[in-house]
């Protein structure tokens, strides 16, 4: 996906830097405030964007990922290009596995694309438990959301309270456009994944992904075939709507091999 080279913008460069150190000043005031906080990566842009702020200010916040045994081989290769580059440790947690063996076998190993039901239970699985242990005794924990990014996600507060863990949660990218986060990642030559490249803004299990066209929402590929309202996995808690009739005959496109790839 080709992107305006920022360099020669000289508005955007200040409105960047501005932006970065609004950030890292906001992360530094949570460090400050709690003693324990997480933040909770992707490896999207926006949380290869935190990541850089994180390691360029020397912060001690926690950098966890969920591995669900299902993401992209590019995400993969990104978990390895972020040790080397910044040579912060990564905490990685995968779900349990007595529990998904068990709904791998009554279910099937794709039945996500059965309902919104099953699609969210995989998830709660594969991410929302996992996600419990990883917050386990932490005071608060940080995300990569942004407000523009999809229906589910207007009105996103910087600075919220998670009923389910009992925490602070904090979202330092909610008022960041896509421009001004590519525009960072660009111009400190910050890894990220190269499915970007390829269409995917948004980036999850690999069957759950696809690449958008121009004008989509950005998370319009994230489980494609729901309606836009039902696409969060439960993660944050409170950001979809109800799943009654969210989800789109899916099952015959995938035996028929006619799902977007």
């Amino acid at each position: 996906m080709k992107r305006a080279d920022p360099s020669g913008d000289a508005v955007l460069l200040a409105r960047i830097a501005e932006r970065a150190d609004e950030a890292t000043a906001f992360l530094r005031r949570i460090t400050d405030e709690f003693p324990a906080v997480a933040f909770a990566s992707s490896l999207g842009v926006e949380d290869m964007l935190l990541t850089d702020l994180i390691a360029r200010a020397r912060l001690p916040i926690t950098i966890f990922t969920l591995d669900t045994g299902r993401l992209p081989e590019e995400t993969y290769a990104l978990m390895a290009t972020q040790r080397q580059h910044y040579g912060l440790p990564l905490q990685v947690y995968f779900p349990e596995h007595v529990a998904l063996e068990a709904w791998v076998g009554e279910h099937g190993v794709n039945a996500f694309y059965d309902s919104v039901e099953q699609r969210r239970q995989c998830c709660r699985l594969r991410k929302v438990e996992p996600l419990g242990r990883a917050l386990a005794g932490q005071q608060a924990w940080i995300t990569g959301q942004r407000a523009e990014q999809s229906v589910t996600r207007a009105g996103l507060p910087l600075r919220e309270h998670d009923a389910v863990h009992g925490i602070a949660k904090f979202n330092p990218l909610a008022e960041w456009s896509e421009r001004e986060v590519w525009a960072y990642v660009d111009t400190h030559h910050v890894p990220y994944n190269a499915l970007h490249d390829r269409f995917f803004p948004s980036i999850g299990c690999a069957p759950c992904t696809r690449a958008i066209t121009p004008g989509e929402d950005v998370r319009a590929g994230r489980w494609w075939w729901e309606n836009a309202e039902a696409r969060e996995c439960g993660l944050h808690p409170g950001q979809h709507a109800d799943a009654s009739s969210a989800i789109a005959p899916v099952s015959s496109l995938i035996r028929e091999g006619k799902a977007p790839q």
